[in-house]
């Protein structure tokens, strides 16, 4: 079913989340690692364990490199990373308390805080620069479609109020289409958007960095990404406020930094030692789990306001958001304005 332009209000999303949130108390997560290497330390250390939710996604390759090299236990810090299957339940997740801290992006997190769930950003997991993290627009084997220009006013497959959304809008933009001509196809479900635009159900897919080297390996061609020119796209460790507001969480994320950051010391001088761990977490296709570039990443550091400020603005433009939030730069906070 074709969505025109105009969607749906934050109220209704926020209500999704509610619900979600009792979803989540019920079913938990699909799958976990390091739960008992990690159950065993906080035994030994008497220190509160620390939960990190995540998708099955390269954005945390750190966390999963430092899980694998030991470095929780050099640094004595006892850490249970939990996969969780879809954004929805990792929402929930962090709503219910079952994970203290998450990888998302950032228009998650402001929707999370508007919705009631008191969150706030500590540091970028990839996306310090445009190089790192890739979202783009694909067409099809049998497509003739060579630039954005000639997706105007025809129907590309997305979600709403998603990030990839609205790295499509900016790209479309850059392009000089209208906005009145940017037209989606809505199509929450990777797996089925992705189909979609390889049978030319859809003319063209907005699609994250595993499923365009998925295409390109089968004959697809991504016509835009966000690689290069403005900065669009940054993933982003959440914790709740709640956990930081105990000392002893406080300073368990701060620990957790310094572990990242010597993950990714070790990541960017030698970044095929890690591709095996990739593999293993980021539900890379066999088809590219060879050739699929391992990232570089960033150290600790909170998004700038150069990052937040026109997501934030989009979502409230967007309608996604039912009153205007600001961000705190130096704290990595948000606020109702």
């Amino acid at each position: 079913m074709r969505a025109a332009v105009t969607r749906r209000s934050f109220v209704a999303g926020a209500a999704g989340l509610a619900l979600a949130a009792v979803a989540g108390c019920s079913s938990g997560p699909a799958a976990s690692s390091g739960g008992a290497s990690a159950s065993a330390s906080a035994a030994s250390s008497q220190k509160p364990l620390i939960t990190v939710g995540t998708l099955a996604t390269e954005d945390i390759l750190p966390l999963w490199v430092a899980q694998e090299q030991g470095w929780f236990d050099t640094f004595d810090l006892p850490v249970e990373i939990v996969q969780f299957q879809s954004a929805t339940e990792l929402i929930a997740g962090v709503g219910s308390g079952e994970a203290d801290l998450a990888m998302t992006d950032i228009m998650v997190a402001a929707s999370m805080f508007a919705s009631g769930i008191d969150v706030q950003m500590e540091w970028v997991t990839l996306g310090a620069e445009p190089s790192q993290g890739r979202f783009g627009i694909m067409v099809g084997p049998d497509s003739d479609v060579q630039s954005l220009q000639q997706l105007a006013g025809v129907p590309i497959g997305v979600g709403s109020n998603t990030i990839l959304e609205y790295v499509m809008d900016n790209l479309m933009q850059e392009a000089g289409v209208a906005a009145d001509q940017v037209v989606v196809e809505e199509l929450q479900k990777l797996p089925v958007r992705y189909q979609a635009m390889v049978s030319g159900e859809v003319a063209a897919a907005a699609l994250p960095a595993s499923l365009l080297a998925l295409g390109e390996a089968s004959g697809c061609r991504t016509i835009a990404d966000d690689t290069t020119g403005e900065n669009l796209s940054q993933s982003v460790m959440i914790a709740r406020s709640d956990f930081l507001a105990d000392p002893a969480g406080a300073e368990a994320v701060e620990t957790l930094k310094k572990v990242w950051n010597e993950a990714v010391t070790g990541i960017n001088e030698d970044p095929e030692a890690y591709r095996a761990v990739l593999v293993q977490n980021a539900n890379l296709s066999e088809a590219v789990a060879e050739t699929y570039p391992v990232s570089e990443y960033p150290v600790c550091q909170l998004p700038t306001a150069a990052m937040v400020d026109p997501v934030l603005q989009w979502m409230q433009q967007k309608g996604y958001l039912t009153q205007p939030l600001t961000y705190n730069a130096q704290t990595g906070e948000f606020a109702v304005a």
